[in-house]
Order: structure tokens, then sequence, then C-alpha cells
């Protein structure tokens, strides 16, 4: 079937949205590239201040008959609307119904788990491929073990069964969007106990596995003291995820994520602190009655911070893995760009400009590494990324 666009941002004129698409008005290439959202004026508006022109799709979550026709009339869809638990099923639906690959900036467990049952299987029939989690949620931690896994098949040593992931460097702002799906899934779980479950399962999305729980809260490494990364349990599910997808169906990583705090004293205190914000982050976002108080103080979806904040923002990550016949492997990515704007911009735009243009490596409810992978890697380091690995031991 003709399709008129090659790739269309959905939620163009968000904040985010706002920033892929003029990532990718940079360098369009051959790329058919259309904005969508719920206003027409202010995708006109994105579309002169982009100067490009790029024709406008107008859809929205509530009206799903405009995301069936959105996704019919596009190679693929790149999302940037949420929460996706609350809004995102019915266009993951209609993108494995009309075989339109699609790519989001998820980080909420209990989306993912319910696509890959409603939608795994169809769109593996459809060649449709549902990539979640394109931003930093969760490409580099996805990438960094994927880089490992190829390296150690190259060597023929085996297959990746331990990975710990350092944040060695993180600097930028939290997104109003991220915060709302931070708490809409936090509700989700308070409100059922076996989606709570769920969210504390690290292997919630790798259907036939058993349950795992547990935490590494605070630990002394080569990295001074370490403590919880507030992405880490996400991810550490999305990486298992990857790991089924490249097996026979079993998972056989384990795979965990912290944040260096520093030495002595001081990393110790970080640390504490951390564990304890965190503590009073679930409390807050799982309680409906303390919802007023934190929409006075937190960024509201589609807020972000200035040029000048982002400008500040970076992160460094490196992770150890370990394989089946004791090789190591260490494994870096890095960028000099705020992590949840800027540099997600470039990681979700990239994504969907592969997905457009066919690069898909397979079809189904995917994650990064395993839809795109080595492709992904080449786009991002062409885009000033760090993404390396070398065997250590």
């Amino acid at each position: 079937m003709q399709r008129t666009h090659d790739l269309t941002i959905f939620g163009a004129t968000g904040f985010v949205g706002r920033l892929i698409a003029a990532h990718l008005a940079t360098d369009p290439g051959e790329l058919r590239i259309a904005l969508a959202g719920r206003s027409r004026d202010r995708l006109e508006a994105l579309r002169r201040e982009l100067a490009v022109d790029w024709p406008l799709v107008v859809a929205d979550t509530a009206q799903p008959t405009t995301l069936a026709a959105m996704a019919r009339d596009t190679t693929a869809v790149l999302s940037t609307v949420g929460p996706y638990t609350d809004s995102g099923m019915a266009l993951v639906g209609a993108c494995a119904e009309a075989g339109t690959h699609y790519c989001d900036l998820t980080g909420e467990a209990i989306f993912v788990a319910d696509s890959i049952a409603a939608f795994d299987e169809l769109a593996h029939d459809t060649g449709a491929a549902i990539v979640h989690s394109c931003g930093f949620d969760s490409v580099p931690s996805d990438l960094s073990v994927h880089l490992a896994r190829g390296l150690a098949d190259a060597d023929g040593a085996g297959h990746p069964v331990g990975s710990v992931l350092t944040v060695t460097k993180l600097a930028g702002g939290f997104s109003g969007g991220t915060l709302a799906s931070m708490r809409g899934q936090f509700a989700a779980a308070a409100a059922d106990p076996e989606r709570a479950r769920l969210v504390g399962n690290e292997y919630a999305l790798c259907p036939g596995t058993p349950p795992r729980r547990g935490e590494v809260l605070l630990e002394s490494s080569n990295h001074g003291y370490t403590g919880p990364f507030v992405m880490g349990p996400y991810n550490r599910q999305l990486v298992h995820r990857s790991d089924q997808l490249a097996s026979d169906g079993t998972v056989r990583l384990q795979h965990r994520e912290r944040l260096a705090t520093g030495r002595g004293p001081q990393g110790l205190v970080r640390a504490a602190g951390m564990i304890a914000a965190l503590g009073a982050a679930t409390v807050g976002f799982s309680t409906r009655a303390l919802s007023p108080a934190l929409d006075r103080v937190l960024p509201a979806p589609g807020d972000g911070p200035s040029p000048e904040q982002r400008e500040r923002g970076r992160f460094r990550m490196e992770t150890e893995v370990t394989t089946s016949t004791g090789a190591r492997y260490r494994s870096v990515a890095a960028d000099d760009r705020d992590p949840g704007y800027d540099s997600t911009a470039v990681m979700i735009g990239e994504a969907g400009r592969l997905l457009a243009t066919g690069r898909a490596e397979r079809a189904g409810v995917l994650t990064p590494a395993t839809a795109l992978g080595d492709a992904l890697v080449e786009r991002l380091r062409a885009n000033g990324f760090t993404l390396t690995c070398e065997r250590v031991g």
C-alpha cells in the first residue's frame, strides 16, 4: 500500500516534540515528514517556526478514527504523546493493525507489558515494528548491553549473564511529561495489586519468565558510593526484554543500574539522600491526596527548561558486562546534551528515521536494540554520541 508520508511526528507541538522536529529539520534527507497533533493552529505555527513545508495531520488520542487514519497514511509514527498508559494504547493498536512502524518515549512498564500482550502477535503478522522506549529511557542502557553482546559473540565468548550500569555523570532537567508518566504508573499500581506486582518485577516485559524482585539500594564500588538510579528499575525491565528477544526466548541476563554519588562521607550521605528522595517520590505519586501539592511545585506536561539550562545537560554511563564464559566487557554511553530533552530528541528522531526508511530488523513489540541495533548505534555516533565497548578481561 502506498503511504503519503514516511514519518509522522505525533505530539509535534509539545516541548520534546518540537525538539525532535527541529532536529530532523536540520537534515531531513529524502524523508517525507508530517507534523501531527490536536491543534492545526499550533501545527501551522511550528511549521512556520521550522521554515519547512511539511504536511500537517490533525489527530487526537480521544478520537481513535483519527489515529487509525494517521497510521494508515504513513510508514512510521513517532509518538511523544503520554502518559502512554492513559492514552497510548489505541495508537499502538492502530499501527499494529496497519503494519505501520511505531516508536515512543515511554518508561511505563504497565503500558509496555499491555502492549506486548495485546499486539506482539498482530505486529508480527502485519510486519509492524513497535519500538518502545527510544529516548533516555532506555536507549543508552539497551545499546550498552547490545554492544557487549555483539563483541562477545564475535569473540566466541558466550552470551551476557550479568551487567551493571553505573551513571557516572548526569546533569539535566526532568520533563513534565516524564513526571506525569511516573505519576500515572504509580497511581495505576496503587489501585491494582496485580499491576503493582508488575511494576516491581524485573522480568515484567518477558512473557513466560517467573517474576523476580529485588534491588541493591546502596553499595560501595570502584566509583565510590552508589545509590539507586531513578530510571534503573524500568531500564532493567527493558534490557531483560532485549535479552529474551535476542535468545531463544529464555532470559539469561541479570541487569541492574546505579548512580555514582562520590567517595567518602559526602558520597555516602548523597546516596542515602537519594534513597530517601525516591521513597518520598513513591509515596507522593501514589497518594491521590498529595496530587494538588505536587502540581504546584512540579513542571506540567509540555513544560521544559530554558535553552540555557539545557545547555548544561550531559550524561555518561559505564556498563560492566560478564558473559557465560567469564569474559568481561565495558561499554560507555555518553552525550554532552541534556539527556531528557536534546539528547532524547536525537535518539528518538534517529530511531524514527531508521524505521521510516525500512531499517527495522524484525517485527513485533520490540526494544531499540532488537529492532534497530547497530544501525541506531551508527546514527547516534554520527550525531556526536559516545557509544563504545571493549573487552577488559
